[in-house]
Protein backbone atom coordinates (compact mmCIF):
# COMPACT_ATOMS: atom_id res chain seq x y z
CA UNK A 1 0.00 0.00 0.00
CA UNK A 2 1.56 3.00 -0.94
CA UNK A 3 1.91 5.88 2.24
CA UNK A 4 -0.59 9.38 1.98
CA UNK A 5 0.27 11.54 3.97
CA UNK A 6 -2.26 12.20 6.74
CA UNK A 7 -3.88 15.73 5.51
CA UNK A 8 -4.08 14.73 1.99
CA UNK A 9 -5.89 11.03 3.44
CA UNK A 10 -8.14 13.28 5.44
CA UNK A 11 -8.79 15.95 2.77
CA UNK A 12 -10.26 12.74 0.56
CA UNK A 13 -11.94 11.70 3.73
CA UNK A 14 -14.03 15.40 4.01
CA UNK A 15 -14.79 15.16 0.25
CA UNK A 16 -15.54 11.50 -0.46
CA UNK A 17 -17.23 10.43 2.52
CA UNK A 18 -17.84 13.61 5.20
CA UNK A 19 -19.68 15.56 3.00
CA UNK A 20 -21.80 13.16 0.83
CA UNK A 21 -23.34 11.71 3.99
CA UNK A 22 -24.18 15.47 5.35
CA UNK A 23 -25.10 16.61 2.17
CA UNK A 24 -27.92 13.72 2.06
CA UNK A 25 -28.87 13.71 5.62
CA UNK A 26 -28.21 17.01 6.55
CA UNK A 27 -29.29 19.17 3.90
CA UNK A 28 -29.63 22.13 5.21
CA UNK A 29 -26.58 22.31 7.73
CA UNK A 30 -23.71 24.80 7.97
CA UNK A 31 -20.74 23.96 9.18
CA UNK A 32 -16.85 23.76 8.96
CA UNK A 33 -15.08 20.71 8.49
CA UNK A 34 -10.66 20.99 8.60
CA UNK A 35 -7.89 19.23 9.62
CA UNK A 36 -6.20 21.43 12.80
CA UNK A 37 -5.17 20.92 15.85
CA UNK A 38 -2.90 18.32 17.33
CA UNK A 39 -1.37 15.62 15.20
CA UNK A 40 1.85 15.42 13.05
CA UNK A 41 -0.11 15.43 10.05
CA UNK A 42 -1.36 18.70 10.84
CA UNK A 43 2.32 20.02 10.36
CA UNK A 44 3.05 17.43 7.55
CA UNK A 45 5.47 16.16 9.15
CA UNK A 46 3.72 12.30 9.86
CA UNK A 47 5.36 9.24 7.82
CA UNK A 48 4.73 5.71 7.82
CA UNK A 49 5.58 5.25 11.28
CA UNK A 50 3.33 7.97 11.85
CA UNK A 51 0.39 5.82 11.56
CA UNK A 52 0.42 2.65 14.40
CA UNK A 53 -1.79 5.42 16.53
CA UNK A 54 -3.59 8.48 16.50
CA UNK A 55 -3.57 8.45 13.12
CA UNK A 56 -6.15 7.78 10.31
CA UNK A 57 -8.53 9.52 8.35
CA UNK A 58 -10.34 12.13 9.64
CA UNK A 59 -11.77 15.70 10.57
CA UNK A 60 -12.68 18.39 12.74
CA UNK A 61 -16.42 18.93 12.58
CA UNK A 62 -17.31 22.61 13.33
CA UNK A 63 -21.42 23.58 13.90
CA UNK A 64 -23.09 26.39 15.06
CA UNK A 65 -23.99 26.62 18.78
CA UNK A 66 -27.84 26.42 17.19
CA UNK A 67 -27.24 22.95 15.74
CA UNK A 68 -24.89 21.70 18.17
CA UNK A 69 -28.38 18.87 19.08
CA UNK A 70 -27.46 17.40 16.30
CA UNK A 71 -24.26 15.81 17.18
CA UNK A 72 -25.71 12.13 17.99
CA UNK A 73 -27.82 11.77 14.86
CA UNK A 74 -24.50 12.84 12.91
CA UNK A 75 -22.24 10.50 14.83
CA UNK A 76 -25.00 8.02 14.16
CA UNK A 77 -25.34 8.66 10.32
CA UNK A 78 -21.31 8.22 9.58
CA UNK A 79 -21.08 5.78 11.86
CA UNK A 80 -24.09 3.45 9.84
CA UNK A 81 -22.05 4.36 6.64
CA UNK A 82 -18.67 4.90 7.57
CA UNK A 83 -16.48 2.20 5.14
CA UNK A 84 -14.15 -0.38 7.06
CA UNK A 85 -11.32 1.00 5.27
CA UNK A 86 -10.25 3.85 3.41
CA UNK A 87 -7.58 4.02 0.95
CA UNK A 88 -6.38 0.86 3.13
CA UNK A 89 -6.22 3.18 6.34
CA UNK A 90 -8.65 1.55 8.63
CA UNK A 91 -11.56 4.32 9.92
CA UNK A 92 -12.14 4.78 13.14
CA UNK A 93 -14.73 7.84 13.89
CA UNK A 94 -13.68 8.37 17.26
CA UNK A 95 -10.64 10.36 15.79
CA UNK A 96 -13.23 12.69 14.35
CA UNK A 97 -14.25 15.43 16.46
CA UNK A 98 -17.54 17.15 16.59
CA UNK A 99 -18.14 20.43 18.17
CA UNK A 100 -19.11 23.90 17.75
CA UNK A 101 -15.89 26.49 17.19
CA UNK A 102 -16.58 28.17 20.30
CA UNK A 103 -15.98 24.87 22.39
CA UNK A 104 -12.73 24.03 20.05
CA UNK A 105 -11.09 27.34 20.64
CA UNK A 106 -11.91 27.22 24.29
CA UNK A 107 -10.27 23.91 24.53
CA UNK A 108 -7.40 24.80 22.74
CA UNK A 109 -6.79 28.20 24.24
CA UNK A 110 -9.47 28.92 26.77
CA UNK A 111 -10.61 31.83 24.90
CA UNK A 112 -14.11 33.36 24.07
CA UNK A 113 -13.71 34.12 20.46
CA UNK A 114 -16.78 36.58 20.35
CA UNK A 115 -14.30 38.64 22.96
CA UNK A 116 -11.66 38.52 21.13
CA UNK A 117 -7.87 38.40 22.38
CA UNK A 118 -6.37 40.75 24.13
CA UNK A 119 -2.26 41.00 24.51
CA UNK A 120 -1.09 39.62 27.61
CA UNK A 121 -3.05 36.27 26.18
CA UNK A 122 -1.20 35.86 23.72
CA UNK A 123 1.71 34.90 25.80
CA UNK A 124 -0.35 32.17 27.63
CA UNK A 125 -0.59 30.51 23.73
CA UNK A 126 2.10 28.17 23.97
CA UNK A 127 3.98 28.14 20.26
CA UNK A 128 2.74 24.40 19.44
CA UNK A 129 -0.70 25.24 20.20
CA UNK A 130 -0.76 28.16 17.59
CA UNK A 131 0.92 26.39 14.74
CA UNK A 132 -1.55 23.42 15.21
CA UNK A 133 -4.53 26.11 14.63
CA UNK A 134 -2.68 28.03 11.89
CA UNK A 135 -1.72 24.45 10.26
CA UNK A 136 -2.96 21.79 8.37
CA UNK A 137 -6.21 23.06 5.98
CA UNK A 138 -9.46 24.03 5.96
CA UNK A 139 -11.96 21.89 3.65
CA UNK A 140 -15.10 23.82 3.79
CA UNK A 141 -16.03 26.70 5.98
CA UNK A 142 -19.82 27.89 5.07
CA UNK A 143 -19.69 30.31 8.37
CA UNK A 144 -15.93 31.43 7.76
CA UNK A 145 -15.59 31.90 11.14
CA UNK A 146 -12.77 29.48 11.58
CA UNK A 147 -10.77 31.37 8.06
CA UNK A 148 -11.19 34.25 9.67
CA UNK A 149 -9.89 33.50 13.32
CA UNK A 150 -6.91 31.50 11.32
CA UNK A 151 -6.27 34.67 10.33
CA UNK A 152 -6.32 36.52 12.99
CA UNK A 153 -3.63 33.48 14.89
CA UNK A 154 -1.17 33.98 11.36
CA UNK A 155 1.18 35.39 13.80
CA UNK A 156 1.72 37.51 17.26
CA UNK A 157 0.48 41.00 17.13
CA UNK A 158 3.78 43.24 16.31
CA UNK A 159 4.23 44.64 20.54
CA UNK A 160 3.80 40.65 21.43
CA UNK A 161 6.40 39.63 18.92
CA UNK A 162 9.24 42.49 19.75
CA UNK A 163 8.66 41.54 23.68
CA UNK A 164 9.17 37.48 22.74
CA UNK A 165 12.18 38.78 21.14
CA UNK A 166 13.75 41.00 23.90
CA UNK A 167 13.20 38.22 26.29
CA UNK A 168 15.50 35.55 24.17
CA UNK A 169 17.78 38.68 23.85
CA UNK A 170 17.83 38.81 27.16
CA UNK A 171 18.03 34.58 27.85
CA UNK A 172 21.14 34.55 25.93
CA UNK A 173 22.26 38.02 27.34
CA UNK A 174 21.96 36.04 31.06
CA UNK A 175 23.19 32.80 30.34
CA UNK A 176 26.51 33.49 27.39
CA UNK A 177 29.42 34.39 29.75
CA UNK A 178 28.47 31.29 31.65
CA UNK A 179 28.80 28.25 29.37
CA UNK A 180 32.82 29.95 29.00
CA UNK A 181 33.07 30.76 32.92
CA UNK A 182 31.99 26.85 33.41
CA UNK A 183 34.37 25.69 31.18
CA UNK A 184 37.03 28.38 32.51
CA UNK A 185 37.29 26.46 35.72
CA UNK A 186 37.23 22.65 33.98
CA UNK A 187 33.88 22.26 34.19
CA UNK A 188 33.06 20.64 30.79
CA UNK A 189 29.76 18.68 31.27
CA UNK A 190 28.37 22.16 32.99
CA UNK A 191 29.69 24.43 29.86
CA UNK A 192 27.70 22.44 26.98
CA UNK A 193 24.79 21.87 29.10
CA UNK A 194 24.18 25.93 29.15
CA UNK A 195 25.74 25.71 25.53
CA UNK A 196 23.14 23.68 25.10
CA UNK A 197 20.16 26.06 26.42
CA UNK A 198 21.62 29.07 24.59
CA UNK A 199 21.24 26.58 21.53
CA UNK A 200 17.98 26.42 21.88
CA UNK A 201 17.57 29.85 22.42
CA UNK A 202 19.32 31.10 19.24
CA UNK A 203 17.00 28.53 17.62
CA UNK A 204 13.85 30.06 19.10
CA UNK A 205 15.34 33.36 18.06
CA UNK A 206 15.44 32.47 14.91
CA UNK A 207 11.14 31.31 14.53
CA UNK A 208 10.72 34.77 15.44
CA UNK A 209 12.75 36.80 13.50
CA UNK A 210 11.69 34.56 10.33
CA UNK A 211 7.97 35.38 11.47
CA UNK A 212 7.03 31.31 12.38
CA UNK A 213 5.56 29.11 15.14
CA UNK A 214 8.08 26.93 17.05
CA UNK A 215 6.84 23.76 17.31
CA UNK A 216 7.33 21.44 20.13
CA UNK A 217 10.29 19.29 20.60
CA UNK A 218 9.82 16.37 18.46
CA UNK A 219 9.65 18.76 15.27
CA UNK A 220 11.60 21.52 16.63
CA UNK A 221 14.78 20.81 14.87
CA UNK A 222 13.10 19.17 11.20
CA UNK A 223 11.17 22.82 11.36
CA UNK A 224 14.49 24.63 12.17
CA UNK A 225 15.64 22.70 8.90
CA UNK A 226 13.35 24.38 7.24
CA UNK A 227 13.92 28.34 7.91
CA UNK A 228 16.14 30.76 5.57
CA UNK A 229 18.82 30.62 8.39
CA UNK A 230 19.47 27.37 9.06
CA UNK A 231 22.15 26.73 6.26
CA UNK A 232 24.43 29.19 7.92
CA UNK A 233 23.29 28.34 11.27
CA UNK A 234 22.81 24.79 10.91
CA UNK A 235 26.73 23.50 10.86
CA UNK A 236 27.66 26.47 13.74
CA UNK A 237 24.71 24.89 16.45
CA UNK A 238 25.32 21.41 15.84
CA UNK A 239 29.24 22.34 16.31
CA UNK A 240 28.48 23.89 19.84
CA UNK A 241 26.74 20.50 20.29
CA UNK A 242 29.41 18.54 19.40
CA UNK A 243 32.24 20.56 20.90
CA UNK A 244 34.32 18.32 23.63
CA UNK A 245 36.20 21.93 24.80
CA UNK A 246 34.85 25.00 26.16
CA UNK A 247 37.58 26.95 23.68
CA UNK A 248 35.85 25.10 20.42
CA UNK A 249 32.29 25.58 22.33
CA UNK A 250 33.10 29.36 21.85
CA UNK A 251 34.42 29.49 18.74
CA UNK A 252 31.15 28.14 17.68
CA UNK A 253 28.58 29.93 19.66
CA UNK A 254 30.49 33.61 18.67
CA UNK A 255 30.06 32.90 14.95
CA UNK A 256 26.39 32.12 15.23
CA UNK A 257 25.82 34.97 17.53
CA UNK A 258 27.19 37.38 14.78
CA UNK A 259 24.61 35.29 12.50
CA UNK A 260 22.14 36.13 14.87
CA UNK A 261 22.93 39.62 15.26
CA UNK A 262 23.26 40.41 11.04
CA UNK A 263 19.63 38.63 10.94
CA UNK A 264 18.49 41.11 13.66
CA UNK A 265 19.92 43.98 11.72
CA UNK A 266 18.14 43.12 8.57
CA UNK A 267 14.67 43.04 10.22
CA UNK A 268 15.16 47.13 10.90
CA UNK A 269 13.25 47.10 14.30
CA UNK A 270 15.89 48.96 16.02
CA UNK A 271 18.93 51.20 15.65
CA UNK A 272 21.64 49.12 13.72
CA UNK A 273 23.07 46.95 16.23
CA UNK A 274 27.02 45.64 16.67
CA UNK A 275 27.51 42.45 14.66
CA UNK A 276 30.73 41.55 15.94
CA UNK A 277 31.18 39.74 19.84
CA UNK A 278 33.50 41.59 22.44
CA UNK A 279 35.40 40.54 25.53
CA UNK A 280 32.99 40.11 28.62
CA UNK A 281 34.66 42.56 31.06
CA UNK A 282 38.10 41.90 31.48
CA UNK A 283 37.81 37.99 31.08
CA UNK A 284 39.37 35.78 28.56
CA UNK A 285 36.14 35.33 26.06
CA UNK A 286 34.02 36.78 24.12
CA UNK A 287 30.39 37.47 24.17
CA UNK A 288 27.54 39.14 21.60
CA UNK A 289 25.91 41.52 24.28
CA UNK A 290 22.59 40.27 24.31
CA UNK A 291 20.80 42.30 26.37
CA UNK A 292 21.73 45.26 24.35
CA UNK A 293 19.83 43.64 21.86
CA UNK A 294 17.07 43.55 24.41
CA UNK A 295 16.90 46.94 25.57
CA UNK A 296 17.04 48.28 21.73
CA UNK A 297 14.52 46.33 21.09
CA UNK A 298 12.08 46.94 24.06
CA UNK A 299 12.16 50.87 23.17
CA UNK A 300 10.00 49.67 19.87
CA UNK A 301 7.59 47.93 22.35
CA UNK A 302 4.57 50.75 22.10
CA UNK A 303 1.69 49.35 24.39
CA UNK A 304 1.41 50.63 27.23
CA UNK A 305 1.08 47.66 29.36
CA UNK A 306 3.29 45.34 27.21
CA UNK A 307 5.96 47.98 27.63
CA UNK A 308 5.75 48.07 31.29
CA UNK A 309 6.38 44.50 31.51
CA UNK A 310 9.27 44.52 29.76
CA UNK A 311 10.90 47.38 31.82
CA UNK A 312 9.92 44.88 35.15
CA UNK A 313 10.85 41.65 33.69
CA UNK A 314 11.75 40.43 30.76
CA UNK A 315 10.28 36.97 31.15
CA UNK A 316 8.55 35.91 27.51
CA UNK A 317 5.84 33.92 26.89
CA UNK A 318 4.96 30.23 28.65
CA UNK A 319 7.42 29.01 25.78
CA UNK A 320 10.03 30.74 27.61
CA UNK A 321 9.04 30.44 31.25
CA UNK A 322 8.36 26.63 31.21
CA UNK A 323 9.67 23.63 28.41
CA UNK A 324 7.14 21.22 30.91
CA UNK A 325 4.45 19.66 28.26
CA UNK A 326 1.85 19.45 31.29
CA UNK A 327 2.47 22.97 32.10
CA UNK A 328 2.39 24.17 28.72
CA UNK A 329 -0.92 22.44 28.13
CA UNK A 330 -2.67 23.93 30.96
CA UNK A 331 -5.24 25.39 28.20
CA UNK A 332 -6.73 21.52 27.83
CA UNK A 333 -6.99 21.21 31.95
CA UNK A 334 -9.56 19.29 32.55
CA UNK A 335 -9.79 19.02 36.46
CA UNK A 336 -9.86 22.67 36.26
CA UNK A 337 -11.99 25.30 34.04
CA UNK A 338 -10.70 26.54 30.99
CA UNK A 339 -10.95 30.53 32.41
CA UNK A 340 -9.38 29.15 35.64
CA UNK A 341 -6.67 27.52 33.94
CA UNK A 342 -5.44 30.20 31.44
CA UNK A 343 -5.62 32.45 35.13
CA UNK A 344 -3.16 30.64 36.78
CA UNK A 345 -0.76 31.83 33.74
CA UNK A 346 -2.62 35.16 33.10
CA UNK A 347 -1.66 35.61 37.10
CA UNK A 348 2.01 35.62 36.44
CA UNK A 349 1.82 38.93 34.42
CA UNK A 350 -0.84 40.70 36.13
CA UNK A 351 0.86 40.29 39.86
CA UNK A 352 4.37 41.59 37.40
CA UNK A 353 2.25 44.73 36.59
CA UNK A 354 0.62 45.52 40.53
Amino acid sequence: MTFIQGLELSKRFHFEFIEPMIADHFSNLSYTSALIGPGSEVLGYDTEMSTDHDWGPRVVLLLQEKDMHLVKDIVQILDIHRPQHFYGYPVDLKQTVITSIEQFLVSKLAIDMDKGIDLLDWLTFPSQILAELIGGEVFRDDMGRLTTFRKHLQYYPHDIWLYTMASIWNRIGQEEHLVLRAGYVGDELGSSIIGSRIVKDIMNLCFLMERQYAPYPKWFGTAFKKLICAEELMPLLMKVQSSRTWREREDALCQAYESIARMHNRLGITEAMAEQVSPFFDRPYKVIQGSTFADAIVKQITDPIIRKLSQIRLIGGIDQISDNTDFKSINQWSSVSQSEARNIVRALYDKILE
